[in-house]
């Protein structure tokens, strides 16, 4: 009678959290439904990237000096810079410069220190390929001109969440050449130029 009794109490302890459980599962499910949808009809629709996104680097051929910066500053020594030095002119010439986008942690340091600005960050994050050898780009695939998502015409861009200008909660109501929510950084630039602070007093 006590085995019965004791099979009866955790039959209905495990049925209690089992009930909690679900309860539980249910109370995420309603609260979610009760936002609004975020959901993207990609590749028909693209979210804009934000201003500092750093996507695929361009690189343009005519401005490096095989420097090799950007191989001293990468903190995988990743960019592969194949150089020779002419005699005649006593300079370095640039044979082919590559980068492998499948090790690639896209830090930017290489953007940021180049002195020559002839790499810099570009918009594109979709890098898919069947083989990741083709993620190997030399010279000629990253000296391609960007593409952008608002100047594709196959493509409804859409401003992400953090940019959406005051009181819109929808992206899809909102065309992308709306001005965004908040400041941009050079016009708090400007605001604190045009009114500077008051001199500190000696005696503070």
């Amino acid at each position: 009678m006590m085995k019965f009794l004791s099979q009866v109490g955790d039959y209905v302890k495990e049925a209690g959290q089992a009930a909690k459980y679900i309860g539980q599962g249910m109370a995420v499910t309603f609260d979610h439904m009760r936002r609004r949808p975020i959901t993207v009809q990609y590749p028909y629709e693209k979210l804009i990237p934000s201003e500092r996104f750093r996507g695929r680097i361009h690189f343009e051929f005519d401005k490096c000096i095989s420097c090799e910066v950007c191989v001293r500053v990468c903190p995988i020594n990743l960019p592969v810079v194949d150089w020779e030095f002419n005699a005649e002119i006593k300079k370095k010439e640039l044979r082919s410069y590559s980068i492998d986008f499948g090790v690639c942690i896209f830090c930017g340091n290489c953007v940021e220190f180049c002195p020559t600005n002839c790499l810099s960050m570009t918009e594109e994050y979709d890098l898919t390929v069947y083989d990741r050898h083709q993620l190997n780009f030399d010279n000629v695939a990253m000296g391609r001109m960007p593409t952008k998502v608002t100047e594709d015409p196959m493509v409804t861009p859409l401003r992400e969440l953090a940019y959406l200008p005051k009181g819109e909660m929808e992206p899809h109501n909102v065309s992308h050449t709306e001005r965004r929510a908040g400041k941009r950084p050079e016009e708090i630039i400007d605001e604190a130029m045009s009114d500077p602070k008051p001199p500190a007093s000696e005696s503070e």
